[in-house]
């Protein structure tokens, strides 16, 4: 069975609420239509009636079997500014209200203040919005996870045939946020990753910080930050008593590959049966996965944001329908575990 459709049976089961900002987009609309249908989630589409109403049209849908919400004529609007100012207040930077509500007549604002306000347990967007308006609103009104002062994003990797060590689905970070991270953001790529992958997956993770070089094998400056991340993160795992395994740093045959495991790094806890993987850099992880999409055949879900306190998902400007059904059901996956 498609990872997927793991997922999407697990989210019927936890029946969370997802807003979906862009309702100016049909493909929105079949993606919300196919969640209420199927019961994986209770979407919330916002738009004018006008937007719902052409968007429909275009969709060649009927009937309306979710819930809308016009954000620019809500009620909402006002309390959501004064808790939008509070919310910058706290953390010591000002936002006069005009500011906050010009921000909220923006859909994907409002729809991350839907989140923070419990009106919805994530949200799914960037059919049409950028990636910076997704990140911008995310740090602006949920902000990072406790522990974690990193957003990042990780991919999920359906294998068409197994890693050696017998794992068909690995998770690759970041792929898709922090261009150049130190080991601190490393080690926050890390643990947000890890947890991701409990919470959709239920196993446990085991972590590899990767690199050119295994345990000292080679000498060179740009390890330092993957040597140092794999230090910090087995200590914050040892005092925090945090329920992974995590190892590096690794050549990506010595974290997935049992038998180059034993002769590279016969004392690594990981034994070649890694199956998160950290990469030093946004270039190696972007590569790294569209590599493994087009060679190996396997099927790249993401990228999925992580790190956050509450649960907000990118995506891309070509994706499909189906692309937004699916992270929907992730985003309910994240949210209610």
């Amino acid at each position: 069975m498609p990872i997927i459709e793991k997922f999407i049976e697990k989210a019927k089961k936890l029946k969370g609420v997802v807003v979906l900002p862009e309702g100016h987009d049909p493909r929105v609309i079949i993606a919300a239509e196919r969640l209420a249908s199927e019961q994986v989630a209770t979407p919330i589409v916002i738009g004018t009636q006008q937007e719902i109403q052409d968007s429909m049209a275009k969709a060649g849908i009927t009937q309306v079997k979710f819930e809308t919400l016009d954000h620019t004529s809500s009620q909402l609007m006002e309390p959501y500014a004064d808790k939008l100012v509070q919310i910058r207040e706290s953390k010591g930077k000002k936002m006069d209200r005009q500011r906050a509500l010009d921000l909220l007549s923006g859909r994907i604002f409002f729809g991350a203040m839907m989140v923070r306000d419990g009106k919805a347990d994530g949200m799914v967007a960037g059919s049409i919005a950028s990636t910076a308006d997704m990140l911008r609103a995310a740090f602006t009104v949920i902000g990072t996870a406790k522990g974690i002062k990193t957003a990042s994003s990780c991919f999920i990797m359906d294998l068409q045939n197994p890693a050696p060590s017998g794992e068909n689905t690995l998770f690759f970070a970041d792929c898709a946020v922090n261009p150049a991270p130190d080991a601190q953001e490393l080690v926050d790529i890390a643990l947000a990753t890890a947890a991701t992958r409990k919470a959709l997956l239920g196993d446990k993770p085991k972590v590899a910080f990767l690199a050119f070089s295994t345990k000292g094998s080679a000498s060179h400056e740009s390890l330092e930050n993957s040597r140092k991340a794999a230090a910090l993160a087995a200590e914050r795992v040892r005092s925090e008593n945090i329920d992974i395994e995590v190892d590096g740093e690794l050549q990506a045959d010595s974290a997935i590959v049992p038998a180059v495991a034993a002769k590279k790094c016969p004392d690594s806890p990981l034994e070649g049966d890694a199956n998160t993987l950290i990469f030093p850099d946004l270039n190696s992880g972007n590569i790294c996965y569209k590599l493994t999409e087009r060679l190996a055949g396997a099927k790249a879900l993401g990228p999925i944001l992580q790190g956050l306190a509450q649960p907000l998902n990118d995506l891309s400007r070509g994706c499909s329908a189906d692309d937004i059904f699916g992270v929907a059901a992730i985003t309910v996956c994240q949210a209610k575990n």
